[in-house]
């Protein structure tokens, strides 16, 4: 789906997502490492290069790794860049809009999103996507740089009798003024860290999840969703959602300026 386009996600979004995570043409290895590879792609699209990871989890099942991505309140918990995160509306049982907002540590301004985020279930496997929406409950707000994400998806599969084989791809332009060769580096840098904290978050979503609503997964059983319908008509854009700080200049950064967000990634 094109940025800004809300609708239900069809076959075809999921299986472009399926090309992109098993074809390997076009893509360089920029890390490997045991059971985790990262690779990159430049894309007509922007020069912000797309990124995919592949790593297994041998002790994780698909279905807990799903649950884990798909409940909001323990994102809470283990995502040490969330800010704010909260639902707008939905579609349809599959597919909602929600809002996003991470923290960066200074001198780096904080970065928010509006996403349409869709998900598919299958015998052999459970994708999910997410790409930039407009809603006009939640527009441009000073103290953020409103980002984009033309496409998230993952893609998560068995892996033996209880493993877990996990492929995720994104790009992103984080908007601002931030020079994409420190967002392309920075991304390679941060994408094995993300599968290393999410199985981590894995292992102890069992215990955590005794304790706070066990029987609330509204995206296994929709007939426990609470959120309004979603009018598709406060989803039209005005053209004037950029950002407040959007001009602020972050393009004097410089390379040991990753150290900030290591920092942040050991939290």
């Amino acid at each position: 789906m094109d940025v800004g386009e809300v609708r239900v996600a069809d076959d075809g979004d999921f299986e472009r997502l399926k090309v992109l995570a098993d074809k390997h043409d076009g893509w360089k290895v920029e890390y490997k490492k045991k059971d985790t590879t990262v690779w990159t792609k430049s894309t007509q699209q922007t020069e912000f290069k797309m990124i995919k990871l592949h790593t297994v989890y041998k002790d994780v099942s698909p279905a807990l790794l799903f649950d884990v991505l798909m409940d909001p309140l323990y994102r809470k918990k283990w995502d040490v860049y969330m800010l704010e995160s909260y639902d707008i509306g939905f579609l349809n049982p599959n597919n909602d809009v929600g809002y996003y907002s991470v923290r960066s540590p200074p001198p780096f301004k904080n970065r928010d999103f509006v996403l349409q985020r869709s998900w598919l279930q299958t015998e052999k496997e459970s994708l999910i996507l997410n790409h930039s929406v407009y809603h006009e409950s939640v527009p441009p707000k000073k103290g953020f740089v409103r980002a984009v994400s033309y496409l998230t998806g993952l893609v998560i599969q068995p892996d033996g009798s209880s493993g877990t084989r996990l492929t995720y791809v994104t790009q992103c332009d984080p908007k601002g003024s931030l020079p994409a060769c420190f967002v392309n580096k920075l991304t390679k840098i941060f994408a094995p860290n993300m599968a290393k904290k999410l199985r981590k978050a894995c292992l102890e979503y069992t215990d955590w999840k005794q304790a706070h609503q066990p029987g609330f997964k509204p995206w296994l059983h929709p007939e426990q969703i609470n959120l309004p319908k979603l009018d598709v008509s406060c989803c039209v854009s005005n053209g004037q959602e950029e950002s407040p700080d959007d001009i602020l200049d972050e393009s004097l950064v410089e390379e040991q300026d990753i150290a900030c967000f290591e920092e942040l990634d050991n939290v």
